[in-house]
């Protein structure tokens, strides 16, 4: 069975008593996709790219979740999955899981 991780979803909006068929469909709830923090668990890749400095109050390592947005630019890197959600809808940002 395949998984929902990396798929995108539109929101759609119908008006009762539109047609389907018609161009009066709107798409008004369509999610912006540079609203959107992707969060995962940080690799020990990334963890070993990361200076000392950064690293000194981590308590567990692999406790780190970074936000990245649609190109995968690094938006932050936090301690927990609940930090990371919190972090991003801190800054309006949706949170998506990706695994």
């Amino acid at each position: 069975m395949m998984g929902l991780s990396g798929m995108v979803f539109m929101v759609l909006s119908y008006t009762e008593g539109n047609d389907m068929n018609t161009n009066e469909n709107r798409f008004d709830d369509a999610i912006d996709a540079t609203k959107i923090a992707y969060i995962r668990a940080v690799n020990t890749r990334e963890i070993a790219d990361l200076p000392n400095e950064a690293l000194e109050s981590v308590e567990d390592l692999e406790s780190l979740f970074v936000l990245t947005n649609g190109e995968g630019q690094k938006l932050a890197i936090v301690e927990g999955r609940e930090a990371a959600i919190a972090t991003a809808e801190a800054n309006a940002l949706m949170p998506v899981s990706v695994h």
